[in-house]
């Protein structure tokens, strides 16, 4: 480290010699960059580099121009002039994309692969890019002929995760340990998609990722540890730590504030799905219920608190956003007074306020922001909660709940955040009487609303139910026998269920419409995964769509009418092959009789009178002829 002989102090630099030219490189990727305070960065040169620089010349020459090459269009796929959305289907060693063609009741085949992926393949949530899982990394493919588009190593990924607005790449993977007393390490690496640049890499034993939410029972970390602000925009990443969250601004991944958000006793937390950067913090209780348990919704970058809310006598707490994040539900199992059994309501919040005119702005308005609490009750306080689901587009949400002692038929229940009306304020009333005996253990909404699936996958072995909930009641029932998985289409029109390869049989998927009438179905072994292309947020504004939704049967003719003529040209296409296949068929009879005739004038020819059939007499000779004989003396064997 050379010092300045007059000062005494550091000339800012040093030389720094490693073992070998991996170990050099392995330590300017890591500390390259590090910024030491906001006026300085820690930096690494190469001293190949410092020779390379030396020796260029002079005087300067701008290097030749690049031809450009434009990229393939990633969202190509959405001007289908019929509207159809893809699909991935993966099983055995293939890799399957289709188009799903309903009108026709089948599927048309867009691109197939053998050893496409060694693990498993994933859509980016605007579905631009289709990401494959390999040994040595993760690649992203996209375009209309599934161009490789990028490429981002890390040997033995095992989770991918990618932001909502697309921009970052998330890979995870977690190293055994070498012996009983080592820690299981874990690399979780943040990729920029567009430049292939890494941002960040956290590594580190493996318990001290397991915090909150990111633990699961038996020691393993729930996917994923790095959670996405809502919106679209990427603008911040966070992981519970110990103590309580850290969040990281994109793309630079440094610390927000430089210090983490302080929760004690962080159990769990999740950012809303809407443009709003909002957060729902839980705490559970400590010191035995002294300290009672907490729900928090923050504001960032601000860490404004827009409402706190303190529970007593919690077992246990689940929260569950509203997509559009226009509402926040707190599932919340709560101790009797004998502390031997336990009973579940809802802690609901609603947060429309904090946008549209009028909204607030800033801190101190963001924390006199009116974010309204109600508490609700199931019907039979009692009951456990099988499953629960907002309704996407709507304010409407559907509750699954079940006496833990009776039989497994749950009873379906409706609400709606704005159903009743208190001295000219809205808040959460039942919609409809409720439903009991449902054969589901699974509520999926329609992306569009409307809609409901009540499926009874796995234990339920398949029971399907499809359910209006504007007219409250079941429109169909169905079954696909030891269904493991069930997912609406991105346009709420058809639903997908499958049974993967946790069975050994009846490995496939069916397609359904909304209503429950089959449209296709395929077996196939090993079947591993069925995953529906995903759509990018709508650009038509929400009175744009409610004109669409008010003059629909005008649109619904057109519609009808293209997809007759589309029909009649499918029809048109079968005639005419069927007419090619008959008109081969009279070719090559006419040929083959063209033939017999010449056959039988050359016989004539050669034969003349002697040509019919009654001169002629066939005789069966039978000719032996000794090809050879050979003698051989054989000796006795003494008996």
């Amino acid at each position: 480290m050379p010092v300045d002989e007059a000062t005494g102090l550091s000339k800012g630099f040093a030389f720094v010699e490693f073992t070998s030219p991996a170990a050099a490189a392995a330590a300017r990727e890591q500390a390259h960059g590090y910024r030491l305070d906001k006026a300085h960065a820690f930096a690494i040169t190469r001293f190949d580099d410092l020779s390379r620089y030396a020796a260029l010349p002079a005087s300067y020459e701008p290097p030749p121009p690049r031809e450009f090459k434009a990229p393939p269009p990633l969202t190509d796929w959405l001007l289908n002039k019929r509207g159809r959305d893809q699909f991935v289907a993966r099983f055995g060693d293939e890799t399957e994309v289709f188009w799903n063609d309903a009108a026709k009741h089948s599927v048309d085949p867009v691109d197939a692969r053998s050893f496409w992926s060694d693990k498993f393949v994933l859509w980016s949530p605007r579905g631009s890019y289709l990401a494959t899982v390999h040994r040595q990394g993760v690649a992203l493919w996209g375009g209309p002929a599934f161009e490789r588009l990028a490429r981002f190593a890390h040997p033995g990924v095992q989770r991918v995760d990618i932001s909502p607005g697309e921009q970052f790449l998330v890979t995870f993977s977690a190293a055994d340990p070498a012996g009983p007393r080592d820690r299981a390490t874990v690399l979780l690496q943040v990729f920029d998609i567009r430049s292939g640049r890494k941002l960040r890499a956290f590594e580190g034993p493996a318990d001290e990722w397991a915090v909150g939410s990111a633990a699961l029972p038996g020691g393993g970390l729930a996917w994923p540890l790095l959670k996405w602000s809502g919106g679209g925009a990427d603008a911040f990443c966070a992981r519970a730590a110990k103590g309580g969250v850290s969040v990281y601004e994109a793309p630079t991944m440094a610390l927000a504030g430089k210090k983490s958000l302080k929760v004690e006793a962080l159990a769990d937390f999740a950012w809303s799905p809407g443009p709003e950067p909002v957060m729902a913090t839980y705490a559970a209780e400590q010191g035995g219920g002294n300290v009672p348990a907490r729900v928090a919704l923050v504001h960032w970058p601000d860490r404004t608190e827009l409402r706190g809310k303190q529970l007593h006598s919690v077992s246990r707490a689940a929260l569950f956003w509203h997509p559009g994040g226009d509402f926040l539900a707190v599932e919340v199992s709560r101790f009797t007074k004998t502390r031997k059994s336990t009973y579940t309501g809802f802690e609901l919040f609603t947060l429309t306020g904090l946008r549209g005119e009028g909204a607030a702005t800033g801190p101190a308005a963001l924390a006199a922001a009116d974010v309204p609490a109600e508490v609700m009750e199931l019907p039979a306080k009692a009951d456990r909660v099988v499953d629960f689901a907002w309704e996407p587009k709507g304010s409407r949400f559907a509750v699954l709940h079940a006496d833990p002692v009776g039989p497994p038929r749950p009873t379906l229940s409706l609400y709606d955040m704005q159903g009743a009306s208190v001295a000219g304020v809205r808040g959460v009333a039942p919609v409809g009487a409720p439903l009991p005996g449902q054969q589901a253990n699974t509520l999926l909404w329609s992306p569009a609303g409307r809609f409901l699936l009540l499926a009874g996958l796995k234990s339920m072995n398949g029971q399907l139910a499809f359910f209006s909930a504007d007219e409250g009641e079941v429109l169909s029932a169905g079954e696909h026998f030891m269904a493991t998985d069930a997912a609406w289409d991105p346009t709420g029109r058809y639903v997908a269920t499958a049974v993967t390869s946790v069975h050994q049989m009846e490995n496939g998927y069916c397609l359904w419409t909304f209503a429950g009438a089959p449209l296709h179905a395929r077996s196939v072994d090993r079947f591993y995964q069925f995953l529906w292309r995903p759509r990018p947020p709508s650009l038509l504004s929400a009175e744009e769509e409610a004109s669409i939704l008010k003059n629909l049967k005008q649109h619904a003719k057109r519609f009808e009418e293209e997809d007759a003529a589309l029909l009649a040209e499918a029809d048109t296409a079968i005639v005419a092959e069927r007419r090619a296949v008959l008109d081969g068929w009279r070719a090559w009879v006419e040929g083959s009789r063209a033939y017999a005739a010449e056959v039988a004038a050359a016989r004539a020819r050669v034969l003349g009178d002697r040509a019919g059939e009654g001169d002629f007499r066939t005789e069966q000779v039978e000719v032996e002829e000794v090809v050879s004989v050979v003698e051989e003396v054989v000796k006795g064997g003494g008996g």
